[in-house]
């Protein structure tokens, strides 16, 4: 997992090693070390941002003759990427729920993204997860559009025990949203989760259906799910979802079998909005909560850095 980006690093901190720290000579080789960082999903203009800002910290810190360059360069990548998830902002989502719960109203949790993308599975893997830290949780079928859609909710629901509210294949996805709020605050039930159908972001009249539901249920946390392994789409994709509805953070699936692992920086980078979880996998339990220690971890970054 993520063995692109890592080898991408490891690349950078050892060709600036064996350069001469002159501004000149590390201009000659910032394109090389650009185009090998975007060769690993990581977007064209975050793979510049993270050069410049090395090329900037180097050009403020005085290096004795003996220091061991490649480590120093190690160092200052890694607080790069640390800065770069810390400027996106920390959500602790159990915490978040608990306070939206102490104030007797449900938490409404919006699923927004594209088609295929696992957007319906994720929501299932959050509900199990909410469901383990003794919350309770009701699901809207509000993707009223795609076939099969309601009938994998129903199955996954029952398998959970846990109310689904659906009005059927047709119906107003914000009606059956609203409906399942209305549920959730009469059986004082905890956690709200939205489904909504799958949408690319260039069909207009799908993406003002979803601004409609943001609009009208006002939801406390708009989620975006996206497919890391389809790498710049996911970024743009993500970047139009930002931009529709104001995306308070984001979900990426199938991170277990990501090779290369730029696009999880830059979907940070772009959005300015966390990443709150990761799918490894397809059984309930195969969601993980992302932390910066868990990326650094799997990009060697340790107390001896990449060895």
């Amino acid at each position: 997992m993520f063995e692109g980006l890592k080898r991408s690093l490891k690349y950078i901190a050892k060709k600036i090693s064996t350069t001469r720290l002159s501004e000149k000579d590390i201009e000659n080789i910032s394109e090389e070390m650009i185009l090998n960082l975007v060769q690993n999903d990581v977007a064209f203009e975050v793979a510049e941002y993270i050069i410049n800002q090395l090329k900037e910290k180097l050009s403020e810190i005085e290096i004795k003759r003996f220091s061991d360059k490649e480590k120093i360069v190690e160092s200052i990548l890694k607080d790069i990427i640390l800065n770069l998830i810390y400027n996106a902002g920390k959500l602790d989502i159990i915490k978040f729920v608990k306070d939206i719960r102490n104030r007797n109203k449900p938490c409404i949790i919006l699923f927004v993204g594209p088609n295929g993308h696992g957007k319906t599975t994720t929501l299932i893997k959050v509900a199990y997860y909410f469901m383990k830290n003794d919350f309770s949780v009701t699901v809207s079928a509000s993707d009223t559009f795609r076939a099969g859609a309601i009938e994998q909710l129903e199955y996954h629901c029952k398998e959970l025990d846990i109310p689904l509210i659906s009005l059927g294949y047709g119906s107003d996805p914000t009606a059956v949203a609203y409906d399942t709020v209305n549920f959730a605050r009469k059986n004082k039930i905890d956690i709200v989760l939205i489904d909504t159908a799958g949408r690319m972001q260039t069909k207009v009249n799908l993406m003002n259906e979803m601004k409609k539901i943001s609009r009208v249920i006002e939801p406390d946390l708009k989620i975006f799910v996206g497919d890391i392994l389809t790498g710049n789409d996911m970024l743009n994709q993500a970047i139009e979802f930002n931009n529709a509805i104001s995306i308070d953070g984001s979900i990426l699936t199938k991170a277990d079998v990501d090779v290369k692992g730029g696009s999880i920086i830059s979907v940070i980078y772009a959005t300015k909005k966390p990443v709150m979880f990761l799918g490894i996998g397809q059984r309930y339990e195969d969601l993980i909560e992302f932390t910066p220690e868990w990326l650094l971890k799997k990009l060697g970054f340790n107390n001896t850095f990449f060895h």
